[in-house]
């Protein structure tokens, strides 16, 4: 038998004798990947996505705004078009700032006046119906999702109701909601959409004195020379804003500036999470991997080959679950690269250097889980490593005589707990970093929300705004990690109790002996996972405060939803740990005694 096959079949064994733990594994292996790859996939997508809309509508390479403010614009703008460098062009058109309202919906909006039949710049790409017609509206696609309209609806313009002829993308613009561009005095803009008239209609409700704009798509001969373009054709007597394809590229990438963040920094707190389930879950197996490398000692094999067995497992398991996790982040990529449907195309997916990040800490997780206890078993002479014993605890009187002041089970917990400080420790920051997330979610949902196109000066009685799609995508993508995170603490809890009891499960035996209860072991078991619990939360709490200050924007704190995440933490961690003890307590005396003399 090959020495590869060979150490395939011992890790396929040992897997099926330890299914729940291997699934453990995967899990938080698979949770931890799939965020942090879909975290560092982000960053170009929304530049991808642009480009795609830009190929597919002849977008331009430079858009000219220029507001009316008394002062014909269109002859400065018909000037652009003539200019040396540009090829084609759209317009002049006319632009009016409006208001729209639909099923009790209201938002400020930008009408664009548009040719019924578009030139070689700037064709919108019609997703739905048809393009403008004389009394009918065309809405931008990710305003009109926002809106829930659809083809066949009536949406009134300052006054004005149309129906709604057809739904479309272009890339003349920033993704909703930043439509308007420079907003109706040549300025940053409130959040609206974009709808379009005919020349006729724009030119109708122009009348009804709202502000106005003039607007010119260009297209250059060569794409390169935007900037020369932009500092050559700056006119001091006419304001005109210049938005090259960068910037409104740029611009849309603003939509997920709070969304990468999120998922890296919450990648790196489930990869934290998990490598302290699995390392406790790799400590609670050290007895087991000892004896089976003195077996594998006794029967000739080299220490190269045991590290291989007892190494191959996690390893194995880790890469099974990055592959998962990989694929889990391209499924979901194109909802959270795209949260405004005003782009067209798809995304690549994880690049080679995300795949290599992630699969990086997959294998980080599984050794530095697994390098310990591996170490140990090697180290370990074969005679030892066939008898292995209970480890002896280092006598201390001082010790001994204060906790024999203390209640049984806060005695046990103590004991427990001293005698493991590394694992403590472990149950300690999984603790924190659970919180870390926690809180960050609690401060998010506090913090003042404003809808889009809220106009300053008070508009729509009765009517609500739309809401903030950055707003709800960090709040869904805030959610989905404390989610993550919850589970894989909850995990971890289990896991530790567990492993804790089954380490010391003659010394209980031997408690039980000399008088305690069931209940009291239970306690005590409970005890040694509640205690390093207490100071995790102060400690997740203070750090969850300087994350989200950190990338966040806090207006301010719920303190006192914080502590009380930081108690229901505590207790549900005295919970969990209940159940698993409970079952490991009432184990019969003989039975705990006799498996560690066989």
């Amino acid at each position: 038998m090959g020495r590869a096959v060979l150490v395939f079949r011992l890790v396929l064994a040992d897997v099926r004798r330890h299914r729940a733990q291997a699934a453990m594994l995967l899990l938080a292996v698979t949770a931890a990947t799939a965020t942090v790859a879909l975290g560092l996939s982000l960053g170009g997508a929304s530049e991808a996505l642009y480009e795609q809309t830009r190929a597919a509508t002849a977008g331009p390479d430079i858009v000219a705004y220029a507001p009316e403010l008394g002062t014909p614009v269109a002859p400065a703008l018909e000037e652009l078009t003539r200019a040396p460098g540009v090829s084609g062009h759209n317009g002049p058109f006319r632009i009016v700032f409006a208001t729209l309202t639909s099923r009790g919906l209201a938002s400020l909006v930008v009408v664009h006046g548009a040719p019924e039949k578009p030139g070689a710049v700037d064709r919108p790409l019609v997703t739905s119906g048809h393009w403008v017609r004389p009394g009918g509206a065309v809405l931008e696609r990710g305003f009109a999702t926002a809106l829930g309209a659809r083809v066949g609806d009536r949406v009134t313009v300052s006054g004005r109701t149309y129906p709604v002829v057809g739904i479309a993308v272009t890339a003349a613009t920033s993704v909703f909601p930043w439509a308007p561009g420079i907003g109706p005095y040549g300025g940053p803009s409130d959040g609206g959409g974009l709808v379009w008239l005919t020349h006729s209609d724009a030119k109708a409700l122009a009348s009804r004195d709202l502000p106005l704009a003039m607007g010119v798509g260009l297209k250059l001969s060569d794409p390169a020379t935007a900037r020369a373009f932009i500092d050559a054709h700056r006119d001091s007597t006419v304001m005109v804003n210049f938005h090259p394809a960068q910037f409104i590229a740029q611009q849309d990438s603003v939509m997920l500036r709070d969304s990468q963040p999120i998922l890296v920094i919450g990648g790196w707190l489930l990869s934290f999470l998990a490598v302290a389930g699995v390392a406790a879950l790799a400590a609670g197996r050290a007895a087991e991997q000892t004896r089976r490398a003195g077996l594998l000692k006794a029967v000739g094999a080299t220490p190269g080959l045991i590290a291989a067995v007892l190494l191959t497992e996690y390893l194995g398991l880790a890469l099974l679950a990055d592959a998962l996790g990989l694929t889990v982040a391209r499924l979901a990529e194109p909802a959270v690269a795209s949260p405004t449907a005003s782009r067209v195309g798809s995304v690549v997916g994880p690049t080679v250097g995300v795949v290599v990040a992630a699969t990086a800490l997959a294998v980080a997780v599984a050794v530095f889980s697994a390098l310990r206890p591996t170490l140990l078993a090697l180290r370990t002479a074969t005679v030892d490593a066939l008898t292995v014993t209970a480890h002896r605890p280092r006598r201390r009187p001082l010790l001994t005589a204060l906790s024999a002041l203390l209640p049984t089970p806060l005695l046990l917990g103590l004991r427990l707990t001293a005698r493991r400080p590394g694992r403590a420790v472990l149950h300690g920051c999984s603790t924190a970093a659970t919180l870390i997330a926690v809180d960050a979610l609690l401060t998010f949902r506090v913090q003042p929300r404003w809808g889009y196109a809220q106009h300053r000066g008070g508009w729509g009685a009765g009517l609500s705004g739309l809401p903030n799609l950055r707003d709800d995508q960090s709040g869904r993508l805030l959610l989905s990690v404390t989610v993550l995170a919850i589970a894989l603490a909850l995990v971890n809890t289990v896991t530790m109790t567990w492993s804790t009891a089954m380490e010391t499960r003659a010394t209980m035996a031997v408690a039980r002996t000399l008088g305690t209860t069931p209940g009291q072991i239970t306690a005590g078991l409970s005890v040694a996972q509640v205690l390093p619990a207490l100071p995790g939360a102060a400690v997740g709490v203070i750090l969850g405060i300087g994350v989200y200050v950190t990338v966040g924007d806090a207006r301010t704190l719920p303190i006192s939803s914080m502590a009380g995440a930081a108690i229901a933490t505590v207790l549900a961690t005295a919970a969990l740990t209940a159940v698993p003890a409970r079952v490991a307590a009432r184990r019969p005396v003989t039975q705990a005694l006799s498996a560690e003399t066989t």
